[in-house]
Order: structure tokens, then sequence, then C-alpha cells
């Protein structure tokens, strides 16, 4: 009798135990869902999101690199655009500001690149040496110091040299992986991430081994993506990182000068200032005509990148011919727009890197070919696309151009891939708007550039669209979905 009542009196004491624990976890799930819908819409910080006056200039100058096989299968590198932001550099004289996503010299065993990262570094160290009261800036991205895990050598330099080296702090911008995101804001932001690393560097063997907390920050898939180089004279606003391992990649760029550094220096110091990062340089345009220059421009960031590429596509027309050259496509409302675009009459022609390695390691072919066969197939084959030729390198680019049947042509480029990552505040962006007439050198070159590398001028710059169109699309079309609806993924 007295083990019947025992064994009765544990079972109540269980029951009485289940509705604290159901209870623990209803209100764990409760405010999971709650960080989760916060982090995705909370208010972005100040000065996120930015789009300048439209200013008007006599000038933009179109920069490139592209890597692409002669004919005699050797490798051929057309570079511009790191030769240029080297010189932007040297010839300051009051400030120079930088903001660069990619940033250090680690490679893959087996791999051998020019050493770009590091040759950059002395141009920055050389430069504070002979001026040392002259402001200079190195703004990066934390997947440069492995997510905190070791500090990066050349950074270090940096700081050394008295420049000011500022890590962005992205916690404070909206989270595009919610899911996991509100996992980690719960239970492992708290720990940091610095300490000695012992998992094997995924970015390059030949980097710093990486902490499991950095790995686990990591995984929240947030960057600064910017690059940008900016002087009291000029700014370059790019593809391109300058990065050992992206030495190769095919990039574009544009110069510009006059009120919009300020607009510029505006955008990164909005950055610094939920980085910790201090007070940049102040910038006195020139004074000139406003109204003066046949080029009109402006400088987006973020979401309004988003804004400014709808409008654009929204706003082509029968008779208008639309270029695209691009690293990742995959914005639902960018591919929505193309489609409409097409049966407007616009005429619709896509260059795209085929997804098909990064740094070294293989990759899926997501989301272009998944991409490429929906745009190719709902559009009855009427939006042309091709694949750029790569090899070991990506195809970088991130630019549209609308060569319009009447006003001034439109070209957009920079930072941003056309992804729901780099489009919908997420990242952090920066792109350049350029309004250009037909017959202005800045337009005769970036028609130019998509009429050579179309037509395989004088290399096999692109291939047909059957080149990367294998059976198995239709598997990698479900991924595709799968990794847009969940937020797992890298665009």
């Amino acid at each position: 009798m007295s083990s019947y009542r025992r064994q009765t009196s544990d079972r109540k004491s269980s029951r009485g135990k289940f509705p604290y624990i159901r209870t623990g976890l209803v209100l764990l799930v409760l405010w999971l869902i709650a960080v989760m819908l916060y982090q995705t819409y909370k208010p972005l910080p100040a000065g996120i999101s930015y789009e300048s006056p439209e200013y008007r200039v006599d000038q933009v100058q179109f920069l490139h690199d592209l890597t692409y096989p002669s004919a005699d299968g050797q490798m051929e590198h057309e570079q511009q655009i790191f030769q240029r932001m080297q010189q932007i550099v040297e010839n300051a004289e009051q400030f120079v500001v930088v903001d660069m996503f990619l940033f250090n010299n680690y490679q893959h065993k087996g791999q051998s690149f020019p050493s770009v990262s590091t040759e950059f570094t002395d141009t920055l160290v050389a430069k504070k040496n002979q001026n040392p009261d002259m402001d200079i800036w190195f703004i990066t991205d934390e997947v440069n110091t492995n997510y905190n895990s070791a500090p990066n050598p050349l950074l270090e330099r940096m700081k050394q040299a008295g420049i000011h080296v500022v890590i962005t702090n992205v916690d404070p911008l909206r989270d595009s992986t919610p899911v996991y995101s509100a996992v980690w804001r719960t239970f492992f932001q708290w720990f940091g991430q610095s300490g000695k690393g012992w998992i094997p560097n995924l970015m390059a063997t030949g980097g710093p081994d990486v902490t499991v907390r950095s790995y686990l920050k990591l995984l929240n898939v947030k960057a600064n993506h910017r690059k940008v180089v900016v002087s009291e004279k000029t700014a370059i606003v790019s593809s391109g990182n300058i990065h050992d391992a992206s030495v190769y990649h095919s990039n574009i760029a544009y110069e510009v000068t006059g009120p919009i550094i300020g607009d510029i220096l505006e955008s990164e110091q909005a950055v610094l200032n939920f980085s910790g990062g201090g007070k940049l340089p102040s910038y006195t345009a020139p004074s000139t005509d406003p109204n003066k220059g046949d080029l009109r421009i402006r400088y987006l960031t973020e979401g309004k990148v988003n804004e400014a590429v709808l409008h654009e596509i929204n706003q082509s027309a029968k008779g208008d011919t639309l270029w695209m050259g691009m690293f990742y496509i995959a914005s639902p409302k960018v591919l929505d727009a193309l489609l409409e675009a097409s049966k407007r009459g616009t005429e619709i022609r896509l260059v795209l890197d085929p997804n098909e390695n990064a740094f070294g390691q293989e990759k899926t072919g997501i989301p272009n070919r998944p991409v490429a066969a929906e745009l190719h197939d709902k559009s009855d084959g009427k939006i042309k696309i091709r694949w750029y030729n790569t090899t070991k390198e990506q195809y970088h680019t991130k630019m549209m151009y609308i060569a319009k049947a009447t006003g001034d042509h439109i070209v957009l480029g920079g930072s941003t891939n056309f992804t729901p990552r780099n489009m919908n505040d997420y990242n952090l962006e920066n792109n350049l708007w350029v309004a250009a007439p037909p017959d202005n050198s800045f337009t005769h070159d970036v028609a130019n550039y998509f009429d050579r590398i179309w037509k395989n001028e004088d290399a096999e710059f692109t291939l047909d669209l059957d080149a990367f169109q294998e059976k198995t699309t239709f598997l990698k079309k479900i991924v595709y979905e799968l990794q847009l609806i969940l937020g797992l993924t890298t665009f």
C-alpha cells in the first residue's frame, strides 16, 4: 500500500511540474517570435537607406576589370579599378575615407594572387607617414577579422600608423535570417567571438582558425558590403573589393567629383555613428553652377537602390534596351519587373555569372541558373541571357544600363547585387545612379562595354544560355525557392 501511495504521489508531482515546463516553452517561443518580428522590421539606424540630391556634372568616368581567355588559351586581365583607387590615395591632400567589404590577404593552399591588399595598406601607411595630420579612415566588415576570431595584420598596421580603422557593427541592422538570428540574439551573442580558434577557415586555408562563436555570428549573414574610396578631390564607387583572392574578378566602377562627395561622407558617417567610430572630416564642395553639366547623378545606399532599380525598369518601354551585368540576381520584385518590361516591348539582355565558384570552392549555380531558366521560360525566350565565361574567377559586376529610345540613358551600379539581402535594407550597400545623354563619352563607354562582351568582339567573354542550363535546374529551383522563403542563404 505504501508503495502504491508513493507511486501515485510521484505521478501527481510529475504532472504538477509539466505545466511549468509547457508554460516556459510557450513563453520562449513567444519571445523568439517577438525577437524575429522586431529585428526584421525595426527602424533602421539614422542615415541608412540614403538618397542624395540630384547633381549635374560634366563627367563621370567608367572603369572596368575584365578577365577572359585569349585566342591562345591564356587568361587576360584588363584592370583599371585598383590602380585608380591607389592614385586617389596618393593624390589626396586633405583626407582619405575608404569603406571596403573584403580586405585581407588570405588564400587557399596552392593559390597565388597579387598582394593588392598589402599594396593598398602600404599606400595608406605611406600617405599617413608623409602627412601625419591627414585624416585617413578605413571602414570595413568584421569578415576581415574572421568575425573577431583573429586580428587582421593589415588593419593592425594601419592602426599603428595612426589611421582610423572601424570594424562595422552590423548588429543594429535588420536581420535577414530571422529564424536563426532570433536564436543567436537570445542565447549566443552575449559570449562574444574572440579567443583561440580551432575550426578551419572556410574562406581560405591560409587564414586563421575560427572560434565556434565566430561561426555562429557568421551565420547571421549580415555585412557592410560597400566599396568606396573617396578623397576631397574625387571618389570611386565600385563593385570590386581590394582583396587578394578577388583580384581577377570582373568588376565595374564609376569615378565622380563635386558635391556628391559630401553625400558619400554623410552616408559613411551614419555607419560610424552606430559603430563607435568618431567623426569623419568635413567637406566643402567647390562653388559650381548646380545646373551646369550634361550628366545627372545621385548617390544611393541600401533600400534606395532597390527603389531606383524598380523605378527605372518599370519606366522602360518599347524601343528601349535594358542591359544588366550581374553577379547575383534573385529579387522577386526585380524578376517580375523584368518580365513585365519584356511584355511591354523592352529588349532585355542579361550577362550573368554562372555561380560556379567562390574563392576556390565549387558552387551549385544558385541563384542565377534557376533564375535564368525562369526568366527565359516565362518570357518565351524574349529575355536574352548569356553567361560570362568564368574559369576560377567571378563575374562580380553589378550594373544596369538602359539605352532609352528617347532622352537620357540610365546607368546604375556599385556594390548591390539584385537580391533580397542586398536590396531590402539588410546589408549596407552603395550605388551610383547616372543619367547621361546618348552621345556622351560615359554612355559610349558603358554601351561599348556591353556590346563587346555580348558579341565576343575580341575574345570569348560570354557563352550561350545552354552552356549551364543542365538537367538539375528543376531541383536547384526547389532549393532556391526554399532558401528565399527561409532566408537561409548568402543572396
